[in-house]
């Protein structure tokens, strides 16, 4: 069993998400060890792209405040390892295909394992081009999280069966950002997913309330939660740290039902 799927087995996960470099390298190694501290069981760690497709305009705005300040994937490693000095909680980058294809597979997968990346999620990699990197990330024991969408349909199973880590299941359709309300029958998802496979799912986009993570928790096995956090960043900057504990401890006690 991977070190995030073993975040899954004693109860719900809440899975918080940042920018790297939003607004420093040091505050973001701050931020990841203040929302551990707050209860977060796994962290996503964004590497800001010039085009973020997946992201609505809070991320997309973190990552131009990021890329303003000339941080590159080196840095982002580096901030790994810092936070790896103080921390083992399981840890995945969220990034697109381009940054880790112009890094090269080999160098970056191997980069993950010495600091201690546990998976990887890209929105844009199709399932059906996962093969171009999973024999990569595997030999250096990085997951490559899937993503299942509500118009998947009948890819569900397909993406399941080969899922590893955890299953991200996107709760509505569009790009991130926060939503007063989630409408996709996302039970009837979750069927169909844990008829082929074991692998925990957690729900993403738009959750941004203890209401929501609540709910959320009481059908799927994680909650996601990325721009409500990436806003607290935007807002208060350098300052974020106890806006960010208070919050995410908050989400995470709601996911005890």
């Amino acid at each position: 069993m991977s070190k995030i799927t073993e975040s899954f087995r004693d109860e719900k996960a809440f899975i918080a998400f940042l920018t790297a470099g939003d607004p420093s390298k040091e505050k973001t190694v701050e931020f990841i060890l203040a929302m551990e501290e707050a209860g977060a069981d796994i962290i996503e760690i964004g590497i800001p792209f010039s085009d973020p497709i997946a992201e609505g305009a809070v991320i997309q705005n973190a990552n131009t405040r990021a890329l303003s300040r000339s941080i590159n994937t080196d840095d982002i490693f580096d901030l790994v390892t810092d936070v790896r000095k103080k921390s083992d909680i399981p840890l995945a980058f969220l990034t697109y295909i381009n940054p880790v294809f112009y890094y090269g597979y080999e160098k970056f997968f191997k980069k993950c394992k010495e600091v201690g990346i546990n998976g990887i999620i890209i929105p844009d990699l199709p399932y059906e081009e996962k093969g171009e990197i999973s024999e990569i990330a595997e030999k250096y024991d990085v997951d490559i999280i899937s993503l299942i969408a509500p118009t998947s349909k009948d890819r569900v199973k397909m993406i399941a069966k080969d899922s590893k880590g955890f299953i991200y299941l996107v709760s509505s359709m569009g790009v991130t950002g926060v939503r007063t309300n989630i409408k996709t029958n996302l039970e009837d998802i979750i069927v169909e997913i844990k008829k082929v496979t074991d692998v925990p799912v957690a729900v993403g986009f738009g959750i941004n309330t203890p209401e929501q993570s609540k709910n959320i928790s009481k059908i799927a096995d994680g909650v996601i939660v990325g721009s409500a956090i990436v806003k607290i960043i935007e807002k208060h900057g350098d300052n974020s740290t106890q806006y960010i504990k208070d919050y995410v401890s908050k989400m995470k006690d709601a996911t005890r039902i």
